[in-house]
Order: C-alpha cells, then structure tokens, then sequence
C-alpha cells in the first residue's frame, strides 16, 4: 500500500511527489489526463515544442526556486515580449515608452509622464477608483486603456469593466524605460526540450507509481477509505461534491494549427486587445526556443476565453467577494470532513499561482508534512 496518493500530476503534485519519495515514502499519483505534467505539459510537433494549454514562461525573483527547477532542465534565456495588436496597430506590452511613442510621439520619459497626467485629468473620477474601468483610468490614462487594457480584459473576464473590481488591475506595469521585458524577475526562460520532461524526471523512481487516464472520482470513496494520505489539486468545491455551491472559474478554449510557413507572426506571443476578435491571443510556439524547429514550418495557437461550466477545464479563479468567502468555507469544512486529505495547487487552494509559486507552495507542503 502506497504512503501517499497525489491527485493530479502538475507542478503541485509532482514536486510534492519527488520529494516525499526522496525521503523513502511510497506514492502513487493518479492523472485523469493520458499524460503528465497537467497544464504545462508541452509536446513536440515538427520539431518544435508545443504548450498544449497555453503559454508557459518560467519567470521568478526566487533563485532557490530557479536553482530547483534548473535540476531538471536546461534553460534557455527567453525574455517574454508581449506586442499587443488594436486594429492592425502593434504596440508594445506592458506599457513603456515605446508603447506611449507609438500612442503619442513622445520621445523622454518626462514627455510620456506629462501626457499621462495630461489625460487623467480629462476623466474626472470622485474618490478612489469603485472598478477596474476606474483603476486603470486612473494609472494609464484613456487612451492606454481604451486601446490595450479595455477590449483585452472584457473579453478574458467576460464582464464589462465597469463591473470588474479595481484590485485585478492594481498594479498594472507602467515604465517609463525602453524595456519590453514583461515580467521584472531576474530568472526567466524556456525549458529546452520543453516542460514535460521536468515532470517526467520528477516522478521517474521506483517509490512512484504513475497511473494516467485515472479519475479520482470514479473511485473516491474507496481512496478515502484507505489509510493512504491524500495530496489533492484538483476543485476543492468539486471534492466536496459542490457541498457549499460552486466557486467561479474562467475556462480557456485553444485552436492549434500547423502552418506551411517558418515565420508566422514574428513574436511567440501577441495579444489582440480590441473586442472584436474573438481570441485574446496568439501563441507561435517555435518562437519560444527562438525559431528551432523545421524550417518550413510552424505551430500557432489561437487562444478564446470562455464562461466555465462543469466538465471544462477551469483555468482561472475568479477571486472576487463572493468567492473568497465560499472558498474559505471549504476550507473550514475540510478541517472537519477531509482530515486526512491536503488541498494544494491552483484548484486545492483557489488561487491563480505562477509556476515559481506552484513549486514554492509545494515545498513549503512537504516541509510542513514530512520536516526538512
């Protein structure tokens, strides 16, 4: 009989995986999916690495985080540059001075802050911002939001951002630098090989046995039965058979094709931030391992945000009033029905987690359940 049953074989499950066999325990992770490596799993297509569920760039300011995971893989030195396309127009993304030039004509960082204020002041707001529509007004301006915040947001969230709450926006990136380098951590890059070997190498040892196309819920009652302790990351509204009604998530829909051609739109990622396109982005894959793959050939994503019902996939916690509350009485309700059983990743613990976030949250697990 196995020490531990880890429910699900992303990040969360896999890293608590590798440790707790490190240290002598059995486990047996169980996947519904027919692979590993949940929502970071990548395969090869031409050549070329495919995210099968959206972009994943591995970025942290952790360097104990970025020296584990480099245990793994060898990186590559990607830097995430988003563009962003209004209507034919490219801007760059998160805002900085190229993106306020293309916008205004500004040339200094005084010149793009005058503007800036120049605009806010047009847009009279009494108070604290009440909505997202408001906050970002109030950081950027109307035109920044009008053109790469407004349409982008409405569509990823599916409400108007009138009704969105300030918070998501909060602390929207405004530089006033020539730096397209979208996230600040000094730790970034690309797998080489791509993300599922990481997860292939973690559970690669004999005290792991890995079971994919097996659902936790056909079998559930026999599993908590067990003396086995449960290590969970999928819904814990949906463990609980939605005991205390459901929590909010946003689903994803992807369309990959693979074009005749080597160079589709010049960047791994561009994000369409008008509303009429339906899709918030388009992912070039080969782009990530800087065009490495065959030469006449490529692999694109279309990527469509949609409402989430159950049986999809939830991506993204909805994490507003309401759902912080009900999330917290799960919480409370495994403490009193669930004792054997721990609640981690994204989905166990209701929140949207980056990938350094994952791994960190995940040790932070094994030392509280198993010590140093």
């Amino acid at each position: 009989m196995c020490e531990y049953l880890v429910v699900g074989s992303g990040l969360f499950g896999s890293v608590f995986a590798y440790e707790a066999a490190k240290k002598g325990h059995k486990v047996t992770v169980i996947e519904k999916r027919d692979h590993v490596a949940g929502n970071i799993y990548t395969k090869e297509v031409e050549g070329i690495q495919v995210h099968e569920y959206g972009a994943h760039i591995f970025h942290t300011s952790m360097k104990n985080i970025w020296d584990y995971v480099n245990q793994f893989a060898d990186f590559n030195n990607y830097v995430n540059t988003v563009i962003a396309n209004y209507n034919g127009e490219i801007y760059s993304m998160p805002f900085n001075m190229y993106t306020f030039n293309k916008l205004w004509g500004v040339i200094t960082p005084d010149e793009a802050k005058a503007k800036i204020e120049e605009q806010k002041k047009s847009i009279k707001i009494d108070g604290k911002p009440k909505n997202l529509e408001e906050q970002a007004i109030s950081l950027v301006g109307p035109d920044v939001y009008q053109k790469l915040v407004k349409g982008y947001t409405e569509k990823q969230w599916g409400q108007s951002a009138t009704d969105l709450p300030a918070f998501i926006i909060r602390r929207l990136p405004v530089r006033f630098t020539y730096d397209n380098n979208y996230f600040n951590d000094p730790y970034q890059g690309i797998p080489i090989g791509g993300y599922t070997q990481i997860i292939e190498k973690m559970l690669d040892n004999d005290l792991i046995d890995v079971q994919t196309n097996t659902d936790f819920f056909d079998h559930k009652d026999e599993y908590l039965k067990s003396d086995t302790k449960i290590i969970f990351t999928g819904m814990i509204d949906q463990f609980f058979d939605y005991e205390l009604g459901e929590l909010e998530y946003r689903s994803l829909r992807f369309e990959t094709e693979v074009k005749d051609v080597d160079n589709y739109q010049g960047n791994a990622v561009v994000n369409y931030t008008d509303a009429k396109t339906p899709y918030t982005r388009v992912i070039e894959h080969k782009q990530f391992e800087f065009g490495k793959g065959n030469k006449n050939k490529t692999v694109i994503t279309h990527e469509y945000p949609k409402a989430w019902h159950r049986g999809d996939e939830p991506y993204y916690p909805i994490n507003n009033k309401r759902n912080k509350e009900l999330y917290t009485r799960y919480v409370e309700l495994a403490k009193e029905k669930a004792t054997n059983v721990i609640f981690g990743g994204r989905l166990g613990q209701y929140r949207y987690y980056n990938m350094d976030q994952t791994i960190m949250a995940a040790l932070q697990t094994v030392k509280k359940e198993l010590g140093e």
